[in-house]
């Protein structure tokens, strides 16, 4: 029965049949033979089908919400038993907005080091997206804005406030003042974060209190891009405070503090919420708590 769970569940989330299949590891025959089981044991049509996938039933639509708690605890269970046989082990996914990159990474290292037999996958994504793989139980965690989006039901543990540096060549007109404000910005060559990205919507709120409404010539889902961009030319950048000073070191790069940002936005390790969390992403929980301090 775990099994049909997870293949709704999958169904649900990639909204194609072949893709849900794919995501399983199953082939799509065996993925729609288990969908039509489930909906022979509920007793009720659960997918709309056609030619492809139509969507989900309003009954399809209860079920997954059950199925995604049923099937959140089995691995719980899992979880549980497993530790008690082999003590503090596994594999932790963890999806992660990119400006915090530099926090993720820092956090798996004491993790791992602290217990080496726990070991993380890191995805970047926005963070809109942490959250509907959290929900969707794809990843066990995510490092995204608390302050910034509806969270929903969740367990978090604030790491830092974000702040803002621009960052821009060592021989940039710009790189020798100790401070910049985000009018002075808006008049230079920006590259920015797409803007799917939270941080990109803060960035233009940032522009917009400040009277400015500048164009970003080249946007990117990616921080490194970014950083390559500015170190070509007369282009300038906007990071937050880690991740700028991260990726400046060993590039004839600088990263200026910015003046004048309205809101230092909090970032932070979500979970599910559940009491007791599994010891796994217990020891994770501490470890953001320790780095944050």
């Amino acid at each position: 029965m775990i099994a049909k769970l997870e293949m709704l569940i999958a169904l649900a989330t990639e909204q194609h049949f072949g893709r849900a299949a794919q995501s399983l590891s199953i082939t799509q025959p065996t993925l729609s033979a288990g969908i039509k089981q489930l909906e022979d044991h509920l007793g009720v049509k659960l997918v709309e089908r056609g030619s492809r996938f139509g969507g989900l039933t309003p009954e399809g639509q209860r079920a997954l919400v059950m199925a995604r708690k049923i099937v959140g605890d089995a691995r719980r269970l899992r979880d549980e038993m497993r530790v008690k046989r082999d003590g503090l082990a596994g594999r932790l996914r963890v999806a992660v907005i990119p400006t915090a990159l530099t926090w993720a990474s820092h956090l798996a290292a004491r993790l791992n080091d602290k217990h080496p037999r726990i070991g993380l996958t890191i995805r970047s994504a926005p963070s809109q997206n942490v959250l509907s793989m959290l929900e969707n139980l794809e990843i066990d965690a995510g490092i995204t804005y608390l302050d910034n989006e509806p969270l929903g039901r969740v367990s978090s543990v604030q790491l830092y406030r974000e702040t803002y540096r621009l960052v821009c060549r060592s021989d940039h007109p710009m790189a020798d003042l100790p401070g910049v404000s985000w009018g002075q910005i808006a008049g230079q060559k920006l590259c920015l974060l797409t803007p799917d990205m939270q941080n990109r919507r803060i960035i233009n709120r940032n522009f917009m209190e400040a009277g400015a409404a500048p164009e970003a010539m080249i946007e990117s889902n990616s921080t490194v891009v970014l950083a390559a961009t500015v170190a070509r030319g007369d282009w300038v950048t906007i990071l937050p405070g880690d991740m700028a000073d991260f990726l400046v070191t060993g590039m004839p790069l600088v990263a200026i503090p910015i003046e004048g940002a309205a809101i230092a936005h909090k970032v932070g390790l979500i979970t599910e919420h559940q009491e007791p969390h599994t010891p796994v992403l217990a020891a994770l929980m501490r470890e953001a708590a320790a780095l944050a301090s």
